[in-house]
């Protein structure tokens, strides 16, 4: 099998170490985000998963914003 594609290699075959980042799938307001959990049990948006535009225009789901 050949895969043509701009991505590197541990991009898509990622080692254990590296697929590890602490971010999770969490459900937020009816949203899906990536968030990574902090110390102090927190979480901060990453990335943001939806299909809607709007949903991107909205602060509340800006990467770096802190869920409590």
């Amino acid at each position: 099998m050949i895969l043509y594609t701009p991505l590197a290699h541990n991009d898509i075959f990622p080692t254990e170490m590296d697929a590890y980042t602490g971010i999770e799938s969490v459900s937020y307001k009816g949203r899906t985000v990536y968030a990574e959990r902090m110390q102090d049990g927190s979480y901060q948006i990453q990335q943001l998963i939806s299909s809607d535009p709007q949903d991107f225009l909205n602060s509340e789901f800006s990467p770096g914003r802190i869920l409590n």
